[in-house]
């Protein structure tokens, strides 16, 4: 895919701190329950954490209970890109931002009692949040 957002590895890797470069250029996972955006309660949209471009508003988050913030739907269906993971010997969908190709998390079917069926687990550290005013 073609991302509106290239930069080289070396760009990438001065204007990241090392956490978010492992995630969202390394396709890393943070511990669970351990970022900063699982319990973010406020109304507001989150962005890439890599090139900012909007992926989910905070009316489809919900608590999975998983560990990951996770979402239901992102904001339009072109904002992410979904690619097949089978690094962990299983086949999973991992998500990506379709500006600028960062890792986010992995999405899921069993986002059971939301109204698309789907859990979006993102990694807080691949996320920006900004409160709506």
């Amino acid at each position: 895919m073609d991302h509106e957002v290239t930069k080289s590895d070396a760009q990438w890797r001065e204007e990241l701190t090392p956490e978010k470069y492992a995630v969202l250029r390394e396709a890393g996972t943070e511990r669970p329950w351990t970022g900063e955006l699982l319990d973010e309660g406020r109304s507001g949209i989150y962005t890439c954490g890599a090139c900012n471009a909007e992926l989910f508003k905070s009316g489809t988050k919900f608590d999975s209970g998983c560990g990951w913030p996770s979402f239901y739907e992102s904001v339009r269906p072109e904002a992410v890109e979904l690619i097949e993971d089978r690094s962990l010997g299983t086949v999973r969908t991992e998500v990506r931002c379709a500006a600028c190709g960062s890792h986010l998390g992995h999405v899921f079917d069993d986002g059971f009692g939301t109204p698309t069926g789907d859990r979006y687990c993102m990694n807080s550290v691949s996320l920006n949040f900004t409160p709506a005013e």
